[in-house]
């Protein structure tokens, strides 16, 4: 029985997770030739503040820099 974890990060709307789990399926069901429904799909949504990349969180990627705002207004 496959078991494929998919974990991002959240803000995607109920209908983009439930396209992602149907895709991801059928990705499955082609490639392994798995009978569908022994398929399962299992999405893990985390928050932007406990995802990181070289020790940034997405919540602080995503925030506009003092710099920027700076740039920003003096245009």
């Amino acid at each position: 029985m496959p078991l494929v974890q998919v974990t991002l990060a959240a803000g995607r709307s109920p209908d983009q997770i439930r396209e992602l789990i149907s895709e991801v399926h059928d990705a499955v069901v082609r490639s392994t030739g798995t009978d569908p429904a022994r398929v399962r799909v299992l999405v893990h949504e985390l928050p932007p503040t406990h995802w990181a990349a070289g020790g940034i969180t997405l919540a602080e990627r995503d925030v506009p820099s003092t710099a920027d705002t700076a740039s920003t207004t003096e245009e």
